[in-house]
């Protein structure tokens, strides 16, 4: 293995050796039970598919007057610019 490779770890920070390399490949070659496998943090799904990204410029006085909204109402930017979306559109 490479100098520059036997400083690297895993997420949890065990020594990526040839040993784990080959451990990890030999459990990848077997196969995984899908099912069994558990879903890592992530975004949670915030609808019927997943979302998409909408860049959208604001003022100053506009962001600010969200970043205060957001905080009144203990979520984030996002979440409050969904309900004024949903509430404007009638959209459920």
């Amino acid at each position: 293995m490479a100098d520059g490779m036997k400083r690297d770890r895993t997420s949890g920070g065990v020594p990526v050796t040839d040993e784990v390399v080959a451990r990890l490949a030999g459990e990848a070659e077997s196969g995984y039970d899908v099912d069994a496998l558990r879903r890592r943090g992530g975004r949670r799904p915030i609808g019927s598919a997943p979302g998409e990204v909408v860049p959208v410029r604001l003022d100053p006085e506009l962001r600010a007057a969200l970043a205060t909204r957001a905080a009144a109402d203990h979520t984030n930017a996002s979440e409050v610019i969904r309900q004024a979306l949903r509430a404007w559109l009638d959209v459920a």
